[in-house]
């Protein structure tokens, strides 16, 4: 096993899988999943490493498959709108070569250099671009993937039918690589913006905030970023417009003309966005949350417990999107702290999910599964019967 590896094994989950395999080529990687299925032996799937602490530890790993040198862009026809890639290829690495083109896949998550398109698809992970362009699920168009058996499956673009009626493309976002090896995907590309332009209000409440996130909508504005973070009990609202240079002006002066705020520099917006990331991605405790947009108010107000136990707690909120983050290093009081927002988040109609924690933080990455567990327990019996990929990673158990 590489010393790597095993480091980040060790450091996410307290395992150490004693085989690390590296596949050169596509069918090198269902070759090993053959063996995997002969040998019986438990299966994780690595890429960039950036999201592997999403959901419960695995209940055992015997093996490790990684994708980093499964990193070809196959197919890119900027004509259509459309490229195609390996599961190794990182978001970094794509965006430079669409840049060729003048297109960009147009989505932000956190970690760029190291961040795969297959680890992004099986986390679904995503950034404050979601409010325009959507997350990676609404962008992916095609896919296939190796079964836990070693067959390689095709759906979506440039197929005529879904495998066994399954939308497969969607079905494998968020799926944890519980479900299969993602193993190529095809995505819809956008033409980069020729302008970029960012406004802030400073020392918002949680009321204002909820209030821009309406005037937004009423003024049919369409920003491709809204963010709040938490500065000192009050927040700091950011609305990022891109596209054609005459459109990002026009929205940005009728954004002004309803509610005063700052147009940043372009250093000033890079420092701002570069803060945002900073904040999505510090602290030991790392946890996304969901919530009716109209509920911010309440959900600002469950925070100030969880606040109070965490050191470093930052709180980001996308208002168009009912989304955020939780950060921080957690304290004696967190994991309880924790619990009783997820209550309150619940009664809401919203939920709480652990991304990255402590091992000994004694809180469940899930939370109780939701009324469409069985469906979710069958695709899994269909898909991987032995439970050997990823097992008891996903909500459920699953």
């Amino acid at each position: 096993m590489s010393a790597r590896a095993a480091m980040e094994a060790d450091a996410l989950f307290g395992l150490r899988p004693g085989i690390v395999l590296e596949p050169d080529t596509l069918d090198e990687a269902a070759a090993d999943l053959q063996r995997c299925a002969r040998e019986k032996l438990r299966l994780l799937f690595v890429g960039g490493g950036t999201d592997l602490g999403i959901g419960s530890p695995p209940s055992g790993v015997d093996a490790v498959l990684r994708t980093s040198k499964l990193s070809r862009v196959l197919e890119c026809v900027p004509s259509d709108q459309v490229v195609t890639v390996e599961c190794g290829v990182t978001l970094s690495a794509l965006q430079k070569t669409l840049a060729l083109s003048q297109q960009c896949l147009a989505i932000d998550p956190p970690f760029a250099e190291r961040a795969t398109l297959g680890g992004i698809v099986a986390a679904n992970a995503f950034g404050p671009r979601r409010a325009r362009f959507g997350s990676i699920r609404d962008l992916i168009i095609g896919l296939s993937f190796v079964r836990a058996d070693g067959a390689l499956v095709r759906g979506g673009g440039k197929v005529v039918k879904n495998v066994a009626g399954f939308d497969l493309p969607k079905l494998l976002c968020g799926s944890l690589g519980t479900l299969g090896l993602i193993a190529t995907a095809t995505f819809r590309v956008h033409p980069l913006p020729e302008l970029s332009e960012t406004l802030r209000l400073p020392r918002q409440s949680a009321a204002q905030v909820r209030a821009l996130a309406r005037k937004l909508a009423d003024a049919q504005l369409e920003p491709t970023s809204v963010v709040a973070t938490e500065e000192e009990s009050a927040f700091t609202a950011a609305i990022r417009f891109e596209g054609f240079a005459a459109g990002v002006r026009q929205q940005r002066e009728k954004l002004r003309s309803i509610v005063p705020c700052e147009l940043l520099s372009d250093e000033a917006a890079r420092e701002f966005w570069e803060h945002h990331e900073a904040l999505r991605t510090s602290g030991t405790l790392r946890a996304k949350i969901a919530a009716p947009i109209a509920s911010f108010e309440q959900v600002a107000a469950a925070f100030v417990p969880v606040r109070g136990s965490l050191r470093g707690a930052a709180l980001i909120w996308y208002p168009t999107l009912g989304l955020g983050f939780i950060t921080g290093a957690p304290g004696p009081s967190s994991a309880n702290a924790l619990a009783q927002l997820r209550i309150e988040l619940i009664g809401l109609g919203g939920s709480l999910v652990v991304q990255a924690a402590p091992h000994d933080l004694a809180l469940d990455a899930w939370g109780p599964p939701p009324a469409s567990f069985p469906l979710l327990r069958s695709v899994k019996e269909r898909l991987d019967p032995e439970r050997r990929l990823a097992p008891g990673r996903f909500v459920g158990g699953l």
